[in-house]
Order: C-alpha cells, then structure tokens, then sequence
C-alpha cells in the first residue's frame, strides 16, 4: 500500500502545473507553419507517443495490463477520452483569440469544478466525501475558486477594451474566445472522468507492484481517445486547406526550418503529457482525498498560467488599474488553492489517527 503525503502530493500538483501552463508556450517559436500543422504534431506526441513511452518505462507488463483491463473500464476511458478531444480542440483555438492566462483561467476553472464534481455524481459518492473531516475546507476553496474565475473575467473584458482604445487589438476577441473557453471548460472536465472510469486499470498495475506510477497504466487509454478526434479533424482540414504539405519540402519552407518547427511542436506535446506524469503520482500520495486532485491541479495550472501570462508580456499594454486587478485575481485563486490543499491535509490527519 502506498504512504499518504498530501502535502508531496500537493507538491507534484504544482509541477503538474508549471508543465500544462507553458506546454503551449512552444507554438511562438513555431514558424510559417498552420495552427493545425502545429497542432496535429503536438497532439501525437502529447496523446499517442508520450503516454506509451512513459507506460512503457514505468509500468512493468504495461501492454499486458491493457489486454487484460475490465472492457468497461477500458471502452468508458476511451469514449470519455473522445468527449475530451473535442474541448481540447475548442482550448488550442480559444488561446488564438485571447491568449493563454484567459484561456486557462476559464476553460480550466470550468473543468477544475465540473470535473471534480461530475465523477462523485455519476459514482452516488458526493455526500460521502463532502462529508468527510476538512471537507467544508475544501468546498469554501472551491467556492473561492468561482469568485477568482469571475474576477479574471472581469479583468479580460477590460483588456478588451483598453486594447481596442490604444489600436493595439490585434486578434484578441474576446467574445470568441469566451465562448470556446467555455466549451472547453465543459468538456475538458470530462478528462477527468474518464481517468476515474479508467482507474480499474491502475488497479490491475498497482496489484502487480507498479505503486506510485500506477496512474501510467490508464493515461494512454484516456488520450488516445483525444488523440483519434484531433487527429481526424485536422487532417481532414489539412487536406481541406492544403496545409499537410507543410510537412513536406513542396511547401517551400526549408528543411531546417521545418526540423525547428517539429521540435517545438514535440516539446509543447512532451510538457502536456508531463502534466498528467506529475498529476498521476500527485493523485497516489492525496489518500483518502483524492477526489480534490482534479480541482487542486487546475487551480494550480491556473496560477502558473497567469505567470507565463505575465511573463510572455500578454499584460504590458493594460492600465495599472487593470494589472491590480489582475493580482488581485490571482491572489484570489492562490488563496482557493491553500484552502483545498489545507482541507485535506486536515482531514487526512484526522483520518489517520481514527
């Protein structure tokens, strides 16, 4: 059995984190390539050749396991999966129109409640762990987390507008990308969802003694299911578009530019898969509190991509009005965090003693 360490795996939430906020941030280095060139190339490394790499290395029998996991759970991780390639599609294209701190305070606030809340509804165990001792901890974080979301909205409809004013707009829009923030949202949330209806496959591999990276053994069913419906769609607009050739040295772009562009797209895939490593052993060490996992790594994901926000000067031209209000939404956010980590390293010790 494994130790329970809620603060480690608070810890490897927040590198979790460090790794999902800037897994985009290799698409600025990406040149003369299409977004979907781009995206195509980081999806198969993100959610195809990564996650069987990595269950290779550290899951003993991996293919084994996967012959011999439970059909619902295998096909209910892979549906889900499929669900969740649709909002990571609406996520790729919200970030175009409104930059990565927006997009992820949005999408992922959505996905950090709605994925924390729908797994328990569909398993009738809601009443069960909200119960538990520091619960009441964990659910005024995350009612803290909706007022830090509200806030970053506030403070994207003003960037809005002081951009439109300075002439400075560019292709911020957003109404766009509000609206496919929030789909998204909705439907990254169900990631999650299929990660818990896959955890009898972890189960399989922690009973053969995979321990902390039991997690490993159920990642590529979840992601190949996104993988197949990015896939599809963007190959069929690339061939729409004629873009595909941007592989190929009939596009006129040189092979060394080409190699670059291939690199960065890998590594934005390679960070995104390094975000679900970090959350499956940070999911492993929360114990009986592993429930908040999902809404834990958001809110982290959440505070790193305002500092890659910042950091990427997405902020410069505001007002300082408009930049106070932004800290302000971010110390919001942090706050809900400390509660949802501090709710369950309480309850946990409590829960240790009983």
């Amino acid at each position: 059995m494994n130790a329970t360490n809620t603060i480690l795996g608070t810890f490897f939430h927040a590198i979790g984190g460090v790794s999902s906020a800037t897994c985009y941030t290799p698409s600025t280095q990406v040149k003369k390539w299409s977004w979907g060139t781009f995206w195509l190339t980081q999806s198969f490394f993100a959610w195809f050749l990564m996650p069987i790499i990595i269950g290779l290395i550290t899951v003993p029998n991996f293919f084994q396991i996967l012959l011999h996991a439970p059909h619902e759970a295998f096909w209910g991780a892979f549906l889900f999966g499929v669900i969740y390639g649709f909002g990571g599609m609406s996520f790729g294209f919200a970030i175009k129109h409104i930059g990565y701190s927006l997009t992820y305070t949005i999408s992922i606030g959505i996905s950090a409640i709605l994925g924390t809340l729908v797994p328990l509804i569909m398993k009738g165990t809601l009443v069960e762990y909200f119960t538990r001792p520091g619960s009441y901890i964990v659910i005024s974080g995350m009612l803290l987390s909706i007022i830090g979301i509200v806030m970053c909205g506030r403070v994207g409809f003003k960037k809005e507008n002081e951009l439109q004013k300075n002439g400075n707009l560019f292709s911020f829009n957003m109404t766009k990308g509000l609206l496919l923030g929030l789909a998204a949202g909705v439907l990254s949330a169900f990631f999650n969802v299929s990660l818990e209806l896959g955890q009898p496959i972890s189960d399989i591999a922690a009973a053969q003694g995979v321990g902390y990276f039991q997690g490993n053994a159920k990642l590529i069913v979840s992601t190949s299911g996104c993988f197949l419906v990015n896939m599809i769609w963007f190959i069929v607009l690339g061939t729409k578009d004629k873009t595909l050739k941007e592989f190929t040295s009939s596009s006129g772009i040189s092979f060394n530019l080409r190699f670059k562009n291939f690199i960065w797209s890998a590594l934005a895939g390679i960070l995104w898969c390094g975000q679900f490593f970090f959350y499956g052993l940070a999911h492993v060490f929360m114990g009986n509190y592993q429930f908040v996992s999902w809404v834990l790594h958001m809110s982290m994901l959440i505070f790193f991509s305002y500092v890659v926000g910042i950091l990427m000067k997405e902020w410069g031209q505001v007002s300082k009005s408009t930049y106070r209000l932004l800290i302000v939404s971010l110390f919001v956010l942090v706050m809900s965090f400390v509660l949802i980590s501090y709710g369950s390293y309480y309850g946990e010790s409590i829960l240790s003693v009983k």
